[in-house]
């Protein structure tokens, strides 16, 4: 069994932090780069995962010392194809339906959506916040607001403008007896 060293085991092993670490740092961010834009956009549930997969195998490959830098790079190549492999997948209507939840009206036309709120556990201080942060001071200056599939609130200013494509199928799926 190994020794447990409590506050120094030797220069070997902070070198080791230093060059494996240093590497795979710099594998990572070009495994990133060729994997393109969307394994760093505004994530969903499959993105968080592999951010957190990415953390963690990182955080293991500085300390453990059996892990090799090959090993290391395999585990951060592995999660970038996957990645990529997802959202090629996602691309394809039928998955991305399968996989990402559906924007949420929050809000519509002086009237907020109990129902909907509750179901996705959020207050109105969080929207009349996001109504402020939006630089609108009243509701009344407000069309809809929309909980949107990355957990990010959309607020739509009211407008003379009478098309409303951007969240008419929200209002649709809210409202089906108006169609």
């Amino acid at each position: 069994m190994d020794d447990i060293a409590f506050f120094w085991s030797g220069w070997a092993p902070l070198l080791r932090i230093v060059v494996v670490g240093s590497l795979t740092y710099v594998s990572i961010i070009a495994i990133l780069r060729l994997s393109g834009k969307r394994t760093l956009a505004s994530m969903n549930a499959f993105d968080f995962v592999v951010t957190v997969a990415l953390g963690s195998a990182y955080g293991r490959i500085l300390t453990a010392k059996q892990v090799s830098l090959a090993e290391a790079i395999t585990t951060f190549a592995l999660l970038a194809v996957l990645q990529m492999m997802l959202s090629r997948l996602e691309s394809k209507n039928w998955f991305h339906q399968l996989i990402t939840a559906q924007p949420t009206l929050l809000f519509y036309r002086g009237r907020f959506m109990e129902k909907a709120m509750q179901e996705q556990r959020v207050r109105k201080d969080a929207l009349l916040s996001a109504v402020r942060q939006n630089k609108l001071s009243s509701l009344e200056e407000v069309e809809a607001i929309v909980l949107e599939t990355d957990g990010s609130v959309s607020v739509i200013q009211r407008s003379d403008r009478s098309d409303q494509s951007a969240y008419q199928p929200l209002v649709d799926r809210q409202f089906p007896e108006k169609r």
